[in-house]
Parts: structure tokens; C-alpha cells; sequence
């Protein structure tokens, strides 16, 4: 029997919370049930198995990460909405490690493409025709600049800048400023 206050809504948000405190990949129903004050057998009445939640917490985590980069593009162009959705992106996984690790996990095809996670793709490519570049090369720089954001908080995060005087963030405005000079300068074919 279901227990009273228990959705698959509550549980998700709750394994999202518990992500950012333990890490994603430490997240497991029982720890989860432990939290609810139920044994882990109550929890599957509102989600199939780990694997369930698991996507659930990366459909989440996409869609806030989608919301607050939409808010941050509100108005700009060109650079500054290149730096914008950037400072969004690297703020989002700061501030919430096991959700960003969570939109991270590979979803299958036909939940990927009614995820948030097109948003993002969507939302580079606006900002991208700010460039004029065409395809394939529009492709190439959404995929360039997904790999340096990640690439770049990942680091961070793990404490990979910490061993050099230079702050962490002069060097993140540094390598936006020369994002944006390639995507001004893209390279012919």
C-alpha cells in the first residue's frame, strides 16, 4: 500500500536533494526510503526500479537546467548571450553537483527526445545564429561548446583549478571571451 504523502513527485525531488548531498551515483531507494521513513518495498508503488528513478532525477535536473538558461538568454544576443547561458550552465552544476550529474546519464532515445534536454540543444543553436554559421558547422560549435561548459565545470568542481593562484573564474571569462572569438572567426571547411 502506497504511504500517505508519497508521490513519485515527492520521491524524485527528495533523490535529487539527496544527490546534491551524496552524490547521484550514491543515490539508492533504500537511502531514499531510509529518508521517508519507509522500507525500500513502499517506494516501488511510485517508481518501477533505481534505473526509473534515476531518469527521473536527470528529467528533472534537465528541465530546471532548461528553465534557468532560458531565463539567463531572456533579451541577449551574441556574446552576451553566450555568457549568459555559460554562467548558467556553470552556476546550475555548482549549485546543485548530483542533479548535474544526473542530466548527465545517457537516456534512451524516445525519453531524450521528449526530455528538456532538446532545450538545450535548442537554445545553443539560438544563440549560435547570432554567429551566422551553418550547418554542419552549427552542429560542430553546439557540440564544442557543450563539451568546454561541462568539460570546464567538471574540473572545477572536482578541484582540478586549485592548484594554481589563478582564480577559477578569470580563467572561465577568459575562455568564454575566446569561445566567442572562434564562433566570430569560425574555420572554412
Amino acid at each position: 500500500m502506497a504511504r500517505a504523502g508519497v508521490t513519485a513527485e515527492r520521491l524524485t525531488r527528495a533523490a535529487a536533494d539527496l544527490a546534491d548531498e551524496i552524490g547521484f551515483h550514491n543515490v539508492t531507494v533504500s537511502a531514499l526510503a531510509r529518508g521517508f521513513g519507509v522500507k525500500p518495498a513502499a517506494l516501488y508503488a511510485h517508481v518501477k526500479d533505481a534505473q526509473d528513478l534515476r531518469v527521473r532525477v536527470a528529467l528533472l535536473a534537465l528541465g530546471e537546467l532548461a528553465e534557468r538558461a532560458a531565463r539567463a538568454l531572456a533579451g541577449r544576443a551574441g556574446k552576451e548571450a553566450l555568457v549568459a547561458f555559460a554562467n548558467a550552465y556553470r552556476s546550475y552544476a555548482k549549485e546543485h553537483p548530483g542533479r548535474y550529474a544526473a542530466a548527465q546519464i545517457e537516456l534512451d532515445w524516445e525519453t531524450a527526445v521528449t526530455s528538456a534536454a532538446g532545450r538545450h540543444s535548442d537554445m545553443t543553436r539560438a544563440i549560435l545564429r547570432g554567429y551566422d554559421l551553418p550547418e554542419p558547422d552549427q552542429t560542430d560549435a553546439v557540440r564544442m561548446l557543450h563539451s568546454t561548459f561541462h568539460g570546464y565545470v567538471s574540473l572545477e568542481t572536482a578541484g582540478g583549478f586549485r592548484h594554481t593562484p589563478r582564480a577559477a573564474d578569470a580563467s572561465w571569462a577568459r575562455t568564454l571571451d575566446a569561445l566567442d572569438a572562434v564562433l566570430r572567426n569560425w574555420p572554412p571547411a
